[in-house]
């Protein structure tokens, strides 16, 4: 659901977000892997879409009770 509040990135400022290069987010465009706003021929993408993806992608540290190396000293 698009909120009307968002603020629209261009794909060289959802890159700098990501931290990656501004081909990676243009594959994820190409591919739909992300929704995005067409506005003729540039595209803008919600920063509620990418807050959405980063979530959807962290993965959570498994917690166990013991240690599979051992003990420190």
């Amino acid at each position: 659901m698009t909120h009307t509040a968002d603020r629209l990135l261009t794909v060289d400022e959802a890159a700098d977000r990501l931290r990656t290069g501004v081909r990676f987010v243009r594959r994820l465009i190409a591919e739909r892997r992300i929704r995005y706003v067409k506005l003729g021929k540039p595209v803008r993408i919600p920063e509620s879409v990418l807050a959405a993806y980063v979530e959807e992608r962290t993965v959570e540290p498994v917690r166990s009770g013991r240690s599979r190396y051992g003990k420190a000293a």
